[in-house]
């Protein structure tokens, strides 16, 4: 909503606006009643471009700093942000939740302070909208009016003060007013920072303005090269990002009566800007359909390929895509810039958090509830050319179950598209999660910071990661706290508006999470913690080992067992302790470690032991060791023939394959939402699919059995008229077929299981089968795990 209206004019726009929202935005279509959707209108060149309406080099921010000292101006924002167009909500439960936390082990902080916040500032405002910058050898945080200046060990450089105090002596609305929506970002480039407030945004009929400031040097406290560039309509929700060509800034565009629209994206030149010279900026407008966009901001000391335009990034129309564009600028011949879109890019179906209104979150303490802000994509898109490819990552806030989790997804590009390369929603319990923000350490490390809240506790701030060789759309990390927040926020619903999760350019390891907390009940008592922190393997880790076993394979019969020696050694720095570890194990067997921990150095006996259900064939083990540092693995090559044979071969798919399974339609793999382990089969697709998708295996039941059984998780959004899950299973050796399970269309239920009687020694065909009717908007498909017999 922009900030400039009053409670009055606010509720009237907001009603305006809805009234000019088409109603499939809010509505959920009943089944086979989809409307086709209507093509959004082709991107506008938009009248803002042009040059900066001013620009001059400031005197060091430490002399303007000092000069600052005096009252601070106040600053309210209305409680409520207008809703921007976001999809209606999907008619299936999100398919890729997380269910269940990463591993034991967290990553522990290594700075953790107290940014901006009550303490240390005459808070008047709620949102704080919290984010810092990381350069060389300082950080720079800005909230919504203020900014400051620390050592990475926490140390006070420049105290927090009004953020127009950098555009002292510049004249006009970048000096006298003082508005807020800051952002800042180091630009890795060129080792400068960029910092950006909007400005006059007070005014009913405007003009509006950005006031961006461009450090001269790798000194936050230094000179800045400053500029102001003006708006017609109101731009609300600036947010900033770091190309080769250009500083791209997004808007959400609103008239100065409140009415949202549309999404407006503006290049700025970052040459001349860098230079202090002259600069212009070249702005493009989207339909009213989108706003929210991100660009790409980037990350490491790689630029992406010469000439490769801007990818933007926001939510789709529908449930189950997001939208892009393409900004190429040329600064030489404008008319030469081009902006396309919208492209869709298919994504799992997500319901955005909240419902109408996006606010639902709870606090301990109180009824009032917070804002989701889930109608758009949450700063940043980072984006990292690692080389062999180009990832970015971004994140948003979708219903999970009865709660609230966050979406992420790692895009990469092909052929200078996005494409998914995984995605999940981090939702492992039933407390709320959101106003994330994401980033990638030079490794391919992920690391996601978000708030955390529930009825029965006051928000928090947490983040969580994955490593870049972990199974995809996990966040394998443990969760872990940077700060307990002390109390709720009992008469606002405002929160955040944004975090931020930066990479250190000293190593291109270390992460810098910042985000607010309150330490006691109340309104403008927020404070802002800012802590760093890394995940294993980024860079050669000062304390590292190796590891190995004898022997790498082994032969065994089902039903008995083999072992092996892991010897671990010191490569470099201190000697720690190693957590053992193993996965890939077949059906039936299990893995020991005596001991289960050693120090580096030390060695420790692996027992593997199988079962007599155990299938016959080879499989590849996976040992691990983790030390608080790094991690390390050797593979065990173990086969596994005759005893008494038969059964089921991965049943739990714990080979991250459908091996031993003959397939038909549409089947995969997912690791997110399994009923045991790592891996479940998906049998039908999130997209419509004709006719029935099928796994299916052939098994000698083993001596001693009598049961054969299987878990399954239907997400049937139709009738069983129409769609459905069943299973047959087929006696080969008496030539007749029994149903396990009878046609069933329940939607995300939860996890069931079926079984059926065998006979020892015949040879049986299970089948699981998911059938969809192919009809657009109810797409039907069964997770299916643990198939076993016993």
């Amino acid at each position: 909503m922009p900030r400039s209206l009053s409670g009055r004019r606010r509720f009237v726009a907001l009603a305006a606006s809805l009234a000019l929202v088409p109603a499939a935005w809010f509505a959920v279509p009943a089944a086979h009643a989809s409307p086709a959707p209507t093509p959004a209108p082709a991107a506008q060149h938009s009248a803002d471009s042009g040059p900066a309406v001013h620009h001059d080099t400031s005197p060091p921010l430490r002399s303007l700093h000092a000069a600052a000292a005096g009252p601070r101006a106040p600053h309210n924002q209305p409680d409520h942000e207008q809703r921007l167009p976001h999809p209606p909500a999907s008619k299936v439960p999100d398919p890729v939740v997380q269910h269940s936390p990463g591993g034991q082990s967290a990553p522990s902080t290594t700075s953790n302070f107290e940014g901006i916040g009550a303490a240390n500032y005459s808070v008047t405002g709620v949102p704080p909208d919290p984010n810092a910058a990381v350069g060389s050898t300082q950080i720079l945080e800005v909230v919504n009016t203020a900014y400051a200046v620390y050592s990475k060990t926490g140390a006070t450089i420049l105290g927090p003060t009004n953020t127009n105090a950098l555009w002292s002596g510049f004249g006009g609305s970048c000096q006298s007013a003082n508005d807020g929506d800051a952002t800042v970002r180091w630009d890795t480039l060129a080792n400068q920072w960029v910092i950006t407030q909007f400005a006059n945004v007070t005014s009913s009929a405007g003009p509006y303005y950005e006031c961006v400031a461009v450090s001269t040097s790798a000194d936050a406290t230094g000179s800045y090269n400053r500029y102001s560039y003006q708006y017609a309509n109101f731009p609300d929700y600036p947010k900033i990002s770091v190309w080769p060509d250009a500083y791209y800034v997004t808007y959400n565009m609103f008239t100065p009566s409140g009415t949202f629209l549309n999404a407006e994206v503006c290049a700025m030149d970052r040459a001349n800007m860098l230079t202090g010279a002259a600069a212009t900026q070249q702005c493009y407008t989207t339909s009213s359909s989108y706003g929210g966009l991100l660009g790409s901001d980037l990350d490491g000391s790689t630029a992406p390929p010469s000439g490769e335009p801007e990818l933007l990034v926001g939510l789709g129309t529908t449930s189950t895509t997001l939208a892009y564009f393409k900004f190429h600028v040329d600064w030489s011949t404008p008319a030469n810039s081009s902006f396309t879109g919208p492209n869709s890019l298919t994504v799992a179906a997500y319901t955005t958090a909240c419902g109408a209104s996006g606010t639902c979150i709870p606090q301990g303490g109180t009824s009032q509830q917070l804002d989701s802000l889930s109608d758009r994509t949450m700063y940043r898109l980072a984006y990292r050319n690692f080389g062999d490819h180009e990832s970015l990552v971004v994140n948003h806030a979708v219903t999970a179950g009865s709660s609230v989790g966050v979406r992420w997804y790692e895009l990469r590009l092909s052929g200078g598209n996005p494409t998914v390369y995984q995605q999940g929603t981090y939702a492992p319990d039933a407390t709320y999660r959101w106003m994330g923000s994401i980033a990638q350490d030079k490794a391919g490390n992920t690391a996601l910071g978000y708030s955390q809240s529930s009825s029965s506790t006051h928000p928090s701030i947490r983040f969580t990661g994955r490593l870049a060789a972990d199974a995809p759309g996990t966040m394998t990390q443990a969760e872990s706290t940077i700060t307990t927040g002390g109390g709720s926020q009992t008469s606002y619903s405002r929160w955040g508006d944004y975090t931020s999760m930066a990479v250190d350019p000293s190593d291109d390891c270390t992460f810098w999470y910042t985000d607010e907390y309150e330490p006691a009940n109340g309104s403008f008592n927020w404070h802002t913690r800012i802590a760093s922190f890394t995940l294993p393997n980024c860079g050669v880790p000062s304390n590292d080992f190796a590891l190995s076993l004898s022997p790498t394979s082994a032969t065994v019969t089902a039903g008995s067992s083999t072992t092996a020696m892991v010897t671990t050694s010191v490569a470099s720095g201190t000697a720690e302790t190693i957590n053992l570890s193993a996965t890939g194990l077949p059906s039936g067997a299990t893995a020991s470690f005596s001991p289960a921990s050693v120090t580096a150095g030390g060695s420790s006996t692996m027992t593997i032991t199988t079962s007599a259900s155990t299938p016959s064939g080879n499989a590849t083990i996976t040992v691990a060791g983790t030390s608080p540092s790094t991690t390390h693995t050797a593979p065990f090559a173990l086969t596994v023939t005759g005893g008494t044979g038969g059964g089921i071969t991965n049943g739990g798919f714990e080979t991250g394959t459908l091996s031993g399974w003959t397939t038909t339609g549409t089947t995969t793999l997912v690791n997110s939402g399994v009923h045991s382990g790592t891996y479940a089969a998906r049998v039908g697709g999130t997209s419509p699919t004709n006719g029935n998708s099928s796994i299916a295996q052939t098994f000698t039941a083993p001596s001693g059995s009598s049961t054969v059984s299987f878990w399954y998780d239907v997400f049937c959004p139709d009738t069983v008229t129409y769609d459905w899950a069943t299973a047959t299973l087929k006696d080969n050796t008496t030539g007749t077929t029994a149903t396990v399970l009878a046609k069933a269309c329940t939607n995300g239920a939860g996890w069931k299981q079926a079984s059926s009687a065998i006979t020892a020694g015949h040879s049986y065909t299970l089948t699981l089968i998911s059938k969809d009717d192919n009809y657009p908007g109810d797409p039907t498909y069964t997770l299916y795990d643990d198939a076993t017999t016993a």
